[in-house]
């Protein structure tokens, strides 16, 4: 099991993310199950109610879902890194940008959630392939230390902030 990180492993930001893998759970396990909760939340929103947006100025489902996309790509991509020894401090990255140049809005769900699984797979398949003293390095991201176990803890702990705002605020506007 990866053990939680503490608070210097990170940026404080991330504290969020890491309070949402629950404490002694293995954060692999987490993100192995994810999906299928995920899946099973959003099961009934048709193409058209994933452009739905719970207020102004708001990401509508299809770009959320874009952003998580996005997201556990750069922080799999940052963990590749770290993982294989690279200490070249990594730069951060605005996601506010990222989502309008996605395009999502454009795109079919059924294509977002093929991408979805596409990059899971991936992301476990990378934790999976590291060894134990792996997760013991560390590395720089955004200025600031950045461990292998608080990426193992972020990546799931992001998608499970996103499936909150998903059962909190998204679903209720679609009724």
């Amino acid at each position: 099991m990866i053990t939680r990180p503490t608070a210097a492993e990170y940026l404080p930001f991330a504290n969020t993310y890491v309070q949402h893998v629950p404490e002694g759970q293995d954060p692999l396990d987490q993100l192995r199950t994810q999906a299928d909760t995920l899946k099973l939340l959003l099961a009934n929103v048709s193409d058209e109610q994933a452009l739905f947006r719970y207020a102004p100025g708001k990401w509508s489902i299809k770009e959320s879902l874009v952003h998580m996309i996005d997201t556990e790509r750069i922080f799999a991509y940052r963990a590749l890194r770290i993982g294989r020894g690279d200490q070249t401090p990594l730069p951060g990255f605005e996601q506010d940008d990222y989502v309008p140049a996605s395009g999502a809005d454009a795109r079919l769900l059924a294509d977002i959630w093929h991408e979805y699984d596409t990059v899971r797979a991936a992301t476990l398949s990378l934790f999976e392939s590291f060894t134990p003293d792996v997760y013991a390095r560390a590395g720089m991201a955004s200025g600031h230390p950045l461990s292998m176990r608080a990426l193992a803890h972020i990546i799931p702990g992001h998608e499970a902030h996103h499936i909150s705002i998903f059962r909190d605020r998204y679903l209720p506007g679609l009724v």
